[in-house]
């Protein structure tokens, strides 16, 4: 195991497992927060939704150079950049007059956020072996959650109590106190290259598509956030303009979603270590599947009742905090050398994935609502049995030996 390069004398150190949910947490920050302060924005500088969808489409492209990047120069240097473009951004937004400049300066968050994401989750690869990596993002990603269940509460109470432009002050607070925490105690984790190695071989991409492990897990988590993100961009419309709900009351949905989600990381580090990742994934695969069927028969059973799609998205939040962890860890425990590309080509993957099927399932919701909440429902029931062919068809496939006549063999994670 690869240990971080120790802080210079005088500095105050945090531990690794404190600044990894912290990290993470900056996308519920730039997100979550966000959400709240749209109706503001549109109402002063006209329509906000360019802004969120170029912060997302930063986001998953900037990944994949983000990641040869950390891979060439290493996780710190990179990482400290993303976070200074981070705060420089948020403050700009801030202080935003149009909303082509506000576009402007999310769209360098999204670039900036995926700094710090590729480089947080590639330094657990570097720190720890492949079979701890699924603990230790579980945990961090537990942090998230609770940065995401207090993200948007707190988003809509600096709208209300004081303005939109303190949601981005407040994102851009929250980035420069992460920054000086990593500046004092985040070492160089990455293992240093042995003298005339290069730090991008020939054919490194390939490589990592060659891993059947990488294909494998990275699928596993691009399939569960898939149904999750049609879930967060449809259901505003399906339960406040289908259903008839207050915002108000719509905001402690994904607010109990995070909750949900809480506790399955937790929940996962337990099975992990009961059942390792193996079977601990079947289960989350079982349980995306039901709550996936559970809101399918109330859409048609009980086409305008709340009750199954809030009992089905729970039990598929339940399945989802189970496979992030998994599939996050496991897409990068076959590749150490190659952390930094794997990750990227993994997060890009997740965030194409959504891209995509969401705006196919956002085709289907007129102001009507003539399909109900079909259009919601339909991706989180196309990843559920996405994610059960995978669970158990394809990754016991993984301890099976290659044939001798492949000129590649891959370990499992």
């Amino acid at each position: 195991m690869n240990a971080p390069v120790a802080p210079k004398k005088g500095r105050f150190d945090v531990s690794f497992t404190l600044l990894l949910p912290l990290l993470l947490a900056a996308q519920p920050v730039a997100t979550d927060s966000y959400l709240p302060a749209l109706p503001a924005i549109a109402k002063e500088l006209g329509s906000a939704s360019t802004s969120l969808t170029l912060f997302v489409l930063a986001f998953g492209f900037a990944q994949l150079l983000c990641g040869p990047l950390a891979d060439r120069f290493g996780r710190r240097p990179v990482l400290l950049a993303g976070l200074a473009c981070y705060v420089v951004a948020a403050f700009g937004g801030a202080f935003a007059g149009s909303v082509a400049v506000l576009a402007g300066w999310r769209t360098l968050q999204g670039f900036s956020m995926a700094a710090i994401l590729v480089c947080s989750r590639a330094a657990v690869r570097d720190l720890y072996p492949a079979h701890e990596g699924p603990h230790v993002m579980a945990r961090g990603l537990t942090g998230l959650g609770m940065v995401g269940l207090v993200a948007p509460l707190l988003g809509a109470w600096l709208v209300q109590g004081a303005g939109w432009r303190w949601v981005m002050v407040a994102m851009a607070v929250y980035s420069l106190a992460l920054f000086a925490l990593c500046w004092r105690s985040f070492g160089e984790t990455r293992k240093p290259l042995a003298r005339g190695e290069s730090s991008a071989p020939r054919g490194s991409t390939r490589a990592v598509f060659a891993s059947r492990a990488f294909r494998a897990w990275a699928s596993v988590a691009a399939a569960t956030y898939g149904g999750l993100f049609c879930f967060l961009l449809l259901s505003p419309m399906v339960y406040i303009g289908y259903l008839g709900w207050s915002p108000a009351w719509y905001g402690w949905i994904p607010a109990s979603g995070s909750l949900v989600y809480i506790f399955s990381t937790t929940m996962c580090r337990s099975l992990l270590r009961r059942f390792g990742p193996m079977r601990t994934v079947r289960l989350g695969a079982v349980l995306s599947i039901i709550g996936a069927v559970i809101q399918a028969l109330g859409c048609w059973l009980m086409p305008h009742s709340a009750v199954p799609l809030l009992a089905g998205h729970a039990v598929y939040c339940l399945g989802h905090g189970i496979h992030q962890p998994c599939g996050q860890a496991g897409a990068v425990g076959d590749l150490p050398h190659l952390a930094g590309r794997a990750v990227s080509w993994s997060g890009f993957g997740m965030m194409m994935v959504a891209f995509c099927v969401g705006q196919v399932a956002a085709l289907f919701v007129d102001t009507s609502f003539s399909y109900g909440a079909w259009p919601m429902v339909v991706p989180m029931l196309m990843a559920g049995t996405v994610l059960l062919a995978i669970a158990f068809l394809w990754l016991p496939r993984l301890s099976q030996p290659v044939p001798s006549s492949s000129p590649k063999k891959d370990s499992t994670p």
